[in-house]
């Protein structure tokens, strides 16, 4: 579970008492206003959907999907990973224009998800997603969204500040971008995971782009699907975490692949018989709208807003014994 521990001795700014009322209006708050600030409208999301339909997120391309088949009827069926293609097709199948859009309350099971301070095999996020036009698919549109996020973040963290005084850490407005090679080039000796440290204790708050464009090694700066988002139009949220003493992301986003960079990057992946799944199908004929989307971690968001150490402080997951034993000999109590 390490590399993560508390920089200093560590002590919850909350009781548990006080961090549940927190989470839920965090939650409240931070939902109602970003989709004021995005045009999105509410709606309500699958924990499972078929398989087969090239419905469900597959991640890095590697993570063992949670399925198994329904007793009644014996189809088979998986639990999401996220939502970011079954978003895409509702806004087609309901007609959106382009700058409006959808969030959804997404739960979500990642079994193969290794638990730590950060990480936990139960996902909760906004899933949003919204229309765009053709004109709209550039990186500068993209940051836009991004700071139009941060802003929210920004505003929510002043609102619970002022209901909670001992919450002591502001969350700046400033969004400082730039692309994976960019950070490579800045950072050539250090690892991946030490290049996002050593930004976000720079900048506060960035804006990592171009997840799945190649690097010099020819490998990507991080894993990225190869059929939602376009890898030379996305970006990872990421904001300095003051208590962990690392690189925290909140949000993974990105404008949507189109016909031709579908094709590209399932090529690239050797992925092309992905083509023939429903989804995909979609995507290569132009039936669906051109998107923009992401997912905003729930968790992740309020343990750094209330300025937690661990995900477990904010979140009812599972947990190895152990793991809860040492945590509460460092003053952290899992929920």
């Amino acid at each position: 579970m390490q590399p993560y521990h508390p920089v200093r001795p560590y002590t919850s700014a909350l009781s548990v008492r006080e961090t549940q009322r927190a989470i839920k209006r965090v939650k409240d708050a931070f939902q109602v206003r970003l989709a004021a600030a995005l045009r999105l409208d509410r709606v309500t999301a699958p924990i499972i959907v078929e398989a087969g339909r090239g419905i469900n997120d597959d991640l890095n391309g590697t993570e063992r999907k949670v399925s198994f088949t329904l007793g009644a009827t014996g189809q088979a069926v998986e639990i999401v990973q996220s939502l970011a293609k079954w978003k895409r097709m509702q806004l087609g199948f309901f007609g959106y224009a382009p700058g409006e859009g959808i969030y959804t309350d997404m739960n979500a099971i990642r079994r193969d998800d290794a638990v730590d301070h950060l990480h936990s095999v139960f996902v909760d996020q906004w899933d949003w997603e919204k229309v765009i036009t053709r004109a709209d698919r550039t990186l500068g549109y993209l940051e836009g969204v991004a700071r139009t996020i941060v802003a929210t973040l920004a505003d929510v963290k002043e609102t619970v500040t002022e209901l909670y005084p001992a919450l002591s850490r502001p969350v700046g407005r400033e969004v400082f971008c730039l692309t994976t090679a960019d950070l490579e080039r800045r950072y050539p000796t250090l690892s991946r995971k030490e290049r996002e440290d050593a930004i976000t204790r720079e900048y506060g708050t960035v804006f990592l782009e171009q997840i799945g464009v190649p690097l010099s090694d020819g490998k990507p700066h991080d894993g990225r699907a190869p059929d939602y988002d376009d890898w030379a139009l996305n970006g990872d949220l990421l904001v300095w975490n003051d208590v962990l003493g690392g690189a925290l992301e909140l949000s993974s986003m990105g404008i949507r692949v189109d016909e031709t960079s579908l094709a590209r990057q399932l090529a690239a992946a050797g992925a092309d018989d992905r083509r023939e799944l429903e989804y995909h199908r979609g995507v290569l004929s132009g039936a669906y709208p051109l998107t923009v989307g992401g997912g905003i971690g729930q968790s992740r968001l309020c343990m750094y807003l209330l300025e937690k150490a661990h995900i477990g402080e904010v979140q009812s997951s599972v947990w190895p014994v152990d793991t809860r034993e040492e945590l509460a000999r460092e003053n952290i109590y899992l929920l």
